[in-house]
């Protein structure tokens, strides 16, 4: 049976500063997260000679079926991670353009469960495979729940609303979006006019952990240092503090730029630069992008060029990644 498709189209972030970014685009370019395809077809538009589209998301590559007709053998699709994307690429790369999170695509579809606004089956698995947020939502224990509410999440009330969610599934299991909602607002004050929605860090929270999102980007850096070529251009865009940490501590370590220590603190062995950064400050969207496409208001674009240098493991201790994640995500 095929999938109910979005209603609108998804508009890519940030696409006119980051293509002008890695400006000139030529030759074989990556787009590690294809979704509805708009970063892979302004890659085209911008020059781009092939372009490999991952998504780990079966829809992502059905729907590229009704676009990618024009691009013919220059466009090619490949489902799996970015976290595997040298493998997955199967040779050296020009550019890499990673857009992190979950998609306006997927946002879109009630029954693939993301949205706390549209009710649907608490899924949220981009995959469509493997434990699904309804599992971790009535299987965890209190206290891994608020775990995964706090560091996936940052959110503060995190104790009482697993404390709520525990109560709820004790009379029955929670099974759709809009009645993990309803606890979580239960349990957190009226929102002001323009702020977000209440339940909107314990989606974020879930969805990271249901797709172990700070792994698969950890791992999706360091691939994309194994796959560019000497000059080749990454860019990553990203959609809230906690994955925009890991991106720019991740470019600092591999520029030279984590600092070499202190009194209180051993110096630290200094590697050949792998990457030169391009955007020493993260680049936002403009006022007239974010009226155009509200998903761009909290988005951060950060570039950088590869070196010469040989590719190596990074230091994951220094990257900020939210203490489960240094366990071992879902």
């Amino acid at each position: 049976m095929t999938p109910n498709t979005p209603d609108a189209p998804h508009i890519p972030v940030l696409l006119g500063p980051l293509l002008a970014g890695v400006a000139p685009v030529a030759g074989v370019w990556l787009d590690g997260t294809l979704g509805a395809g708009g970063y892979t077809r302004g890659l085209f538009e911008a020059g781009a000679d092939t372009v490999i589209g991952i998504d780990r998301d079966p829809l992502a590559l059905e729907l590229a079926q009704e676009w990618a007709a024009p691009y013919g053998e220059r466009f090619r699709p490949v489902q799996g991670t970015f976290s595997n994307l040298d493998r997955l690429a199967g040779e050296l790369l020009d550019g890499v353009v990673l857009d992190l999170g979950v998609s306006s695509m997927q946002l879109d579809l009630p029954e693939r469960g993301f949205s706390f606004n549209r009710d649907g089956p608490l899924d949220m698995r981009m995959s469509q495979e493997g434990l699904s947020a309804a599992d971790l939502v009535n299987d965890c224990d209190e206290t891994e729940l608020a775990d995964i509410l706090y560091h996936y999440g940052e959110e503060r009330a995190s104790r009482r609303i697993a404390r709520a969610i525990v109560a709820a599934r004790a009379v029955a299991p929670i099974e759709t979006t809009l009645k993990l909602a309803e606890i979580v607002s239960a349990n957190l004050p009226r929102p002001k006019p323009g702020q977000s929605h209440p339940a909107t860090r314990s989606f974020q929270a879930l969805r990271i952990a249901v797709n172990a999102e700070f792994h698969e980007l950890a791992d999706g850096l360091e691939a994309a240092e194994r796959a560019l070529k000497p000059g080749g251009m990454l860019a990553v865009v990203s959609f809230h503090s906690l994955e925009d940490r890991i991106v720019k501590r991740f470019l600092q370590q591999r520029s030279g730029r984590m600092g070499q220590g202190s009194r209180h603190a051993p110096m630290v062995e200094v590697e050949a630069d792998r990457f030169v950064t391009l955007t020493r400050k993260a680049i936002a969207a403009d006022d007239a992008e974010c009226a155009a496409n509200p998903r761009s208001r909290s988005a951060l674009l950060r570039i950088a060029r590869r070196t010469d240098a040989p590719a190596s493991g990074a230091d994951r201790s220094a990257l900020g990644l939210p203490r489960l994640a240094l366990k071992g995500e879902r």
